[in-house]
């Protein structure tokens, strides 16, 4: 018994003495190998190591988790940091009026522009969905209500218009043309009647002949004292249009017109304009904006949309602003990964994620400091 256990430990010992040699001959061969580099091709090893394992984060099923793992930490960062820390009032704003005046006058948004009109225009799904699926009544009757309310509005307005004299050359025309319709159909239904059409002639005849120079021009100078008279008018139907305002069943029959809409498909507003008529009005709004948005009043309605967004969120952190603007962790995780996969993966496939990657590694292995420091390494000790 005694001489098995001697013959095992022997045996034991032989494995030990085998399993250091050959450990010991390993080491050496990978020594010899390390230490026979010089630092340019060890640093290009290395170099070859880190852009594989670059792409090898940036790919398969990898991807997901570095992006969740990034944005984790972004955010926790975030959650630290105030608006009002990070971003400063002043140079948002002098960024918001250079995109506001690089963008505004950008010929790819006036291209856009006609374009997305005539594509809403030709929408094939405006012809499948109703106007009432898309605006519901409820704020629609709001709206109305609220406008038909605004008092102060309406009386503002009415007074403007009493103190333009085109305004009143308009009306002026618009309420001679009421009473010569007026009569004009009085006449018709009078001529008629049996004898009535040859005692006007006749009448007609005889005013012509004793006519006087003064006469002829008495519809000239009916028309000028109306002229004269309408702002005096307009002044007094005023009441007359507020009472119309405030009294009659606007809002009923607004809501009335806007259901006969509502019910039917979107495509039927086709109806009101040409597919010309909007393109045109789409480009002239869009001329309106780019011409008012290099105004020092403009870039004073910027200003103070961004003192507002500071007053009221520059001391929360950043994370929850994202939060309130529904960008959540999950919601960026999922368009990070929606945008950055076949941008990345197309960039695997023709080998310029792998270039960039090492264009941007490259000059740090390369540099003297570190081919110094392998080459320290490289020496045998």
């Amino acid at each position: 018994m005694l001489l098995d256990h001697v013959a095992d430990i022997a045996e034991l010992v032989v494995d030990l003495v085998l399993a250091t040699a050959l450990r010991e001959h390993l080491a050496r061969l990978v020594l010899d190998r390390f230490f026979g580099m010089d630092a340019r091709e060890l640093a290009a090893r290395l170099l070859d190591a880190q852009v594989g394992y670059v792409l090898s984060e940036l790919t398969g099923e990898r991807l997901a988790a570095v992006v969740e793992r990034d944005i984790d930490d972004l955010l926790g960062l975030a959650a630290r940091l105030t608006v009002a820390e990070v971003v400063d009032p002043d140079a948002v704003k002098q960024a918001g009026r250079l995109l506001v005046d690089r963008m505004g006058d950008s010929p790819l948004i006036e291209d856009m522009a006609g374009a997305l009109s005539d594509a809403m225009y030709d929408l094939a799904a405006s012809d499948e969905f109703r106007l009432g699926d898309v605006v519901a009544r409820e704020p629609v009757s709001a709206l109305l209500a609220k406008l038909l309310s605004m008092r102060q509005l309406q009386d503002r307005a009415l007074d403007r218009m009493t103190e333009s004299p085109l305004v009143a050359i308009v009306a002026s025309k618009f309420v001679t043309k009421i009473v010569s319709d007026f009569l004009q159909q009085n006449r018709a239904r009078a001529e008629k009647l049996p004898g009535m059409s040859s005692l006007l002639s006749l009448g007609t005849s005889a005013a012509n002949k004793v006519r006087s120079p003064f006469d002829r021009h008495l519809d000239q100078l009916l028309g000028d004292a109306a002229g004269k008279s309408a702002q005096y008018a307009l002044r007094r139907t005023n009441n007359a249009i507020r009472e119309l305002i405030h009294d009659a069943p606007l809002q009923d029959a607004a809501l009335e017109l806007w259901d006969l809409h509502a019910d039917e498909p979107i495509g039927e507003l086709r109806e009101y304009l040409s597919r010309q008529d909007l393109r045109e009005l789409v480009l002239i709004v869009r001329r309106l904006l780019v011409q008012a948005r290099t105004s020092d009043y403009a870039g004073h309605v910027l200003d103070a949309g961004i003192d507002v967004f500071f007053e009221r969120y520059g001391a929360h952190d950043i994370a929850a602003v994202l939060d309130e603007l529904g960008l959540d962790r999950d919601t960026l995780c999922e368009q990070a990964l929606r945008f950055a996969r076949p941008a990345i993966e197309a960039g695997v496939a023709d080998g310029t994620l792998a270039d960039l990657v090492r264009a941007r590694l490259e000059p740090f292995f390369t540099s003297q400091s570190v081919l110094a420091l392998l080459g320290r390494m490289t020496v045998p000790p």
